[in-house]
């Protein structure tokens, strides 16, 4: 199964979820879809909705040419549609459900769901309110479309993916009642769900748009959140338990710079470090991995930014074709659920989840080297030799960071021409934000290996931290890790800290973001 390493953390008592042309949808709303939502719909996007729908009834009654509709799809548009409108909506979603791969986690689906729902709800694309009002009905239990992986090159819109979805809200194929996979006619009859009846263009337009590929994008973008406000913990920690001067992060030097972000980043970890000490033995000038933090996670939170905001304005937007225009008396078609933006926003943000990557990594390296470490045992062995201390995780962050790297190739420029050439050039953004998704799990492994160094150090006699933020995280992860003395399987541990600094982190995030 296709998921993030983490779900986020169950919410509590949510406020319902008004569905608004005024009201944005947030990276934060795709993530709180993996649990069931209270959603209503606004009467302004109610109205919207129908309006829409009843002009494209009265444009297709009087001839005008509508593509899906009067003619056939993708390359066959040269030839007339079936004569039933629901026999060629049926014919679109079978055609299409030919996904392979894995099968995406639940939240993900869900995730999907909603972004698809916000895209129909904008009065633009056609379908008719019972429709939306079933996306809205199956979000609000926990119900999620079983939707492989492969199918999609992310031009037309994630057509399979979301056909899979269409699929099982019709009660065919397989679906999810919270996390038990089972055919989808049993997950909405456990939901007092009734299966989708679709007219009229109902079909094309739940599959013809980007919402995985923003779905996705937009769970990666809260995952690299959490990834930046873990690795300036750390990296804090790292430097107390040093003793490293915190000159590297004075605002003239990072004013100087130029870049906005890494002053953000600069002032973040001096709040870390307030109240810490630094150690006379400590060299001049630290390695880079510690004294260019700001510079290499401000371009990171730079990159965030961009992405976050190209990703929300994807989410906002209506990716669609053709766009129905009913105050104008317009069916303009076009290319809206070309994911470029995206796609290219998305493998930025891989590059940037690998860097994260690359700093952990080196810092967990220079952990474990006595030259480097203060004095502390070869691989923070509590007896060396006779104990390998954290040999194997450190073997395994290098072979995670290697598989990072290898996957860290842009998916944004892959183009192939399919579809009879119809499709003749394509940005497969679906592929670029799941493997962004993917990286961040990745990421969380390696940083959780560095905690646990940063935890072991403490047991084998690094300085105590002095600032409340370093004694806080320290305290933090001896309460979740024993300390490894002797040799002990660390695979669980690693994934546990993972786990529950990926929560912590969240706090902290939602915290700085307060304050901002």
């Amino acid at each position: 199964m296709i998921h993030p390493s983490i779900h986020p953390a169950t919410p509590d008592a949510p406020s319902p979820l008004i569905i608004d042309r005024k009201r944005k949808l947030t990276p934060e709303d795709l993530e709180a879809a993996a649990f069931p939502l209270r959603i209503a719909l606004s009467d302004t996007a109610r109205e919207a909705v129908n309006r829409c729908a009843a002009f494209v009834k009265e444009q297709n009654a009087a001839g005008t040419p509508i593509y899906g509709m009067s003619t056939g799809f993708g390359p066959l548009v040269a030839f007339g549609a079936a004569p039933d409108p629901v026999d060629q909506g049926y014919g679109l979603l079978n055609h299409l459900r030919s996904g392979q791969g894995e099968v995406l986690a639940p939240s993900i689906a869900r995730a999907m769901l909603l972004a698809r729902v916000w895209s129909l709800s904008q009065g633009h694309s056609g379908v008719s309110l019972r429709v939306v009002e079933g996306l809205c009905a199956a979000l609000e239990t926990p119900f999620a479309p079983a939707v492989p992986e492969w199918g999609t090159v992310g031009a037309s819109g994630d057509l399979t993916p979301l056909a899979h979805a269409a699929g099982a809200l019709r009660g065919e194929g397989e679906a999810f009642w919270e996390e038990e996979r089972l055919p989808a006619a049993e997950a909405l009859r456990r939901g007092g769900l009734k299966p989708l009846e679709l007219q009229g263009r109902d079909a094309l337009g739940l599959v013809n748009g980007t919402s995985l590929t923003a779905a996705a994008a937009a769970l990666a973008v809260r995952s690299a959140r959490r990834a930046i406000s873990l690795s300036l913990d750390l990296a804090a920690l790292l430097a107390e338990s040093l003793g490293a001067a915190g000159t590297f992060t004075s605002p003239e030097l990072l004013a100087a710079s130029g870049h906005p972000s890494a002053e953000s980043i600069a002032l973040q970890l001096q709040e870390r470090l307030k109240g810490s000490t630094a150690h006379a033995g400590r060299p001049l000038q630290e390695a880079y991995s510690i004294r260019c933090t700001p510079q290499l996670v401000g371009a990171v939170e730079a990159t965030v930014q961009h992405v976050e905001q190209v990703v929300t304005s994807d989410l906002n937007g209506v990716s669609d074709n053709p766009l129905f225009f009913p105050e104008q008396g317009k069916v303009i078609h076009g290319g809206n659920f070309f994911g470029q933006q995206v796609a290219f926003a998305a493998d930025a943000l891989n590059l940037a989840l690998t860097q994260l990557a690359n700093l952990a990594e080196r810092q967990l390296d220079l952990m474990m080297d006595p030259n480097r470490n203060g004095g502390l045992p070869l691989l923070l062995s509590a007896r060396p030799g006779a104990q390998s201390g954290l040999a194997g995780v450190n073997l395994a962050a290098t072979a995670i960071v290697a598989s990072m790297r290898r996957y860290a190739t842009p998916a944004s420029i892959q183009s192939l021409p399919t579809n009879g050439h119809n499709q003749d050039v394509v940005p497969f953004g679906t592929q670029a934000a799941l493997e962004a998704l993917r990286q961040s799990a990745r990421l969380s492994l390696v940083q959780a290996s560095l905690a646990l160094a940063l935890r072991q150090a403490s047991y084998l006699g690094a300085r105590k931290p002095t600032s409340a933020s370093g004694s806080a995280l320290l305290e933090f992860l001896s309460s979740v890790v024993a300390p490894v003395d002797p040799d002990r399987p660390l695979g669980d541990c690693v994934r546990r800290l993972a786990t529950h600094l990926h929560h912590r982190s969240d706090v902290s995030s939602r915290r700085a973001a307060s304050r901002s």
